[in-house]
């Protein structure tokens, strides 16, 4: 045989050894990239929205205050960045109590039905968010007895004061 062939042939070999080696590497690195954004994406997830705990870690404090304001209520527990989220019924009404770590109520909120929501605040959503499906209504009030009104408006909850004036739009 033609000793140029196995030249040509050791060459070929190695070339292809070495874009081997480079696309494994690009794979690699693509499949690296993919792990770290679903990691970074799934911190978020969990990090920005309620995530659901048990009774066991929820601080004494907490518990306590929620027994004395709502008697004889089971809730159940999530964790909202700092604070404490109770979701229970009362009355047949589905209901939520935030708190801060110390047991301080920082607000209530309660679902109502749309005739409950405020005239006012109702036609703007009629007519800034027409033919917007309102997936709940809820009356929220603070821990200074200051009412609000909000309405749930596909991702988004639209924020009314007691009056039914809009007052903000939050990403949900």
């Amino acid at each position: 045989m033609n000793p140029g062939f196995f030249f040509i042939l050791s060459q070929n070999h190695r070339l292809s050894t070495e874009l081997g080696i480079i696309f494994g590497i690009f794979k690699m690195s693509i499949m690296k990239k993919i792990l770290i954004v679903s990691a970074f994406v799934s911190a978020i997830c969990i990090c920005g929205y309620g995530q659901k705990i048990k009774d066991s870690e929820v601080p004494d404090a907490v518990k306590t205050s929620f027994t004395k304001i709502y008697p004889g209520v089971t809730p159940k527990w999530e964790k909202e960045k700092r604070d404490y989220e109770a979701e229970f019924k009362k009355d047949s009404k589905s209901m939520s109590a935030t708190f801060e770590p110390s047991g301080t109520l920082l607000k209530s909120e309660i679902i109502i039905k749309e005739s409950e929501f405020p005239a006012t605040a109702i036609t703007y959503l009629k007519t800034n968010y027409k033919g917007k499906h309102v997936k709940e209504y809820a009356k929220i009030t603070g821990s200074d007895g200051g009412v609000t009104y909000e309405a749930e408006v596909e991702g988004r909850d639209v924020v009314f004061d007691n009056a039914g004036k809009f007052l903000k739009e939050v990403k949900d």
